[in-house]
């Protein structure tokens, strides 16, 4: 099954991703800050995830890893 991991210490909340995601399963965490005090990225719905990897592509930190299964 696809999906992607985000390295909470180097995102910086800048929300690329989120508005990148075609299937809208990407948010900044409202609970999570990093030690940067940004809060990151995160998936909240992992199995609607296809892998497309525009999140990752639209990263400039790199923070998003996209796995295909």
């Amino acid at each position: 099954m696809p999906h992607i991991t985000v390295d909470a210490e180097i995102c910086k909340g800048c929300g690329l991703c989120v508005r990148a995601c075609p299937k809208k399963i990407l948010r900044l965490s409202p609970t999570v800050l990093n030690q940067k005090g940004y809060n990151p990225a995160e998936c909240v719905d992992q199995p609607q995830c296809t892998a497309c990897r525009s999140c990752a592509l639209t990263c400039p930190d790199v923070a998003i890893t996209v796995y295909k299964d």
